[in-house]
């Protein structure tokens, strides 16, 4: 069998199984320029994994030797819901964590059509990868001919997808008909930059993680730096500001996998209920979700950010209940979030708290932060 036809073979199969579009590259050297620069801006913050496995990273034949062809995947996740944004009361998490785990759902898929390929080819020798390796997917994306890389660093689609698509990609050793990659479009369009709560896009198509919302509130596992929690507002997991400003994203239609339809619980949560989650409610709740990569301490520590961001004096309670959770971290987000508010039952309970508090950096932290509101 030619390179023509197992390119339409593969390509028909994935379009049977659900997969909203496909494109191929020739495997070799990718994106490495970039990345070191990235990595040497120190952009990727605490993600360290990013630096390990370089080589790996930026050539695909160091995963799969021999490997000849990247199989690009795409599979669209937008549904048609309004985040509560300007609303105090609520939460908001990202769109693609709104319903099942991703990576359950496009694995599953990527899996299928490796075994459909083997089945075409005993012989193949190759690899499967859904955001759990060392490989560059929206680079690859653009090499096959899915989408260009906007402005914002994520991959945009001309029709139908936007940027509201998960990837995933097959590494093989097959010989395949490549496809062209794909133009920018982006222009002189510069909304997504403009619209960035926290200024994360410091130049056009750069990225400083250490900046981002979706960094700050999922990859980060400790204190959220003061200057970036009011730009938070009420985004507990991931942000979607800069995707909800694309014009393109407009033209974007409704995915139809329905297991990455957001669960009703996940539309906009209240959150002091979120915020009255014990670890095992987080756990039974957030099963088979993104949500849980944040972990119990992480989520609890971005809700109290944002009921200090609420400005009412009803996230009070929630706040006061935060105060008194075994967990540091959580303490010290929740008496900034008291802080934030400074009702006089605010200062009130932090007063009382830095009398109590076991943990010495979190009562510097409210001795801190009340000598400040002292000092206004």
């Amino acid at each position: 069998m030619g390179p023509a036809e197992l390119t339409r073979l593969i390509k028909e199969e994935s379009r049977r199984l659900g997969f909203d579009a496909v494109g191929v590259a020739t495997a070799g050297e990718i994106g490495e320029r970039q990345l070191r620069r990235w990595l040497q801006s120190r952009f990727h913050g605490r993600m360290a994994y990013m630096e390990r496995h370089f080589e790996k990273r930026v050539d695909p034949r160091a995963l799969v030797p021999g490997a000849r062809s990247v199989v690009s995947l795409a599979l669209n996740y937008t549904h048609p819901y309004r985040l509560p944004y300007g609303e105090p009361e609520r939460a908001a998490i990202s769109r693609y964590a709104s319903g099942d785990d991703y990576h359950e759902v496009v694995r599953e898929r990527c899996k299928r059509l490796f075994d459909y390929v083997q089945g075409l080819v005993p012989e193949v020798r190759g690899r499967y990868y859904v955001d759990t390796g060392p490989v560059l997917d929206k680079a690859w994306g653009q090499r096959a001919g899915i989408g260009w890389i906007g402005k914002h660093t994520n991959l945009l689609a001309k029709r139908r997808l936007g940027s509201w698509f998960f990837l995933g990609e097959l590494i093989l050793d097959l010989e395949l008909e490549p496809d062209a990659p794909a133009a920018d479009h982006c222009g002189s369009c510069t909304r997504c930059i403009e619209a960035c709560p926290t200024d994360a896009i410091v130049a056009p198509y750069v990225l400083d993680s250490r900046r981002c919302i979706s960094y700050l509130t999922i990859e980060l596992r400790e204190d959220i730096p003061e200057q970036f929690r009011p730009g938070m507002d009420n985004l507990v997991f991931g942000c979607d500001v800069c995707q909800d400003v694309c014009p393109w994203n407009r033209k974007a239609e409704e995915g139809r996998e329905k297991a990455l339809a957001p669960r009703a619980e996940n539309r906009a949560p209240r959150l002091d209920e979120l915020a009255g989650l014990t670890p095992e409610e987080f756990s039974r709740r957030f099963r088979r979700s993104a949500v849980k990569r944040t972990k119990w301490r992480g989520l609890m520590r971005n809700v109290a950010v944002a009921l200090g961001n609420s400005g009412e004096p009803s996230s009070v309670p929630a706040l006061a209940g935060l105060l008194e959770v075994d967990d540091p971290m959580v303490r010290r987000h929740a008496a900034w979030g008291l802080w934030r508010l400074a009702t006089p039952e605010a200062i009130r309970l932090l007063e009382e708290r830095r009398q109590v508090e076991p943990d010495e950096p979190t009562r510097d932290e409210i001795g801190r932060l009340l000598a400040r509101r002292e000092a206004m």
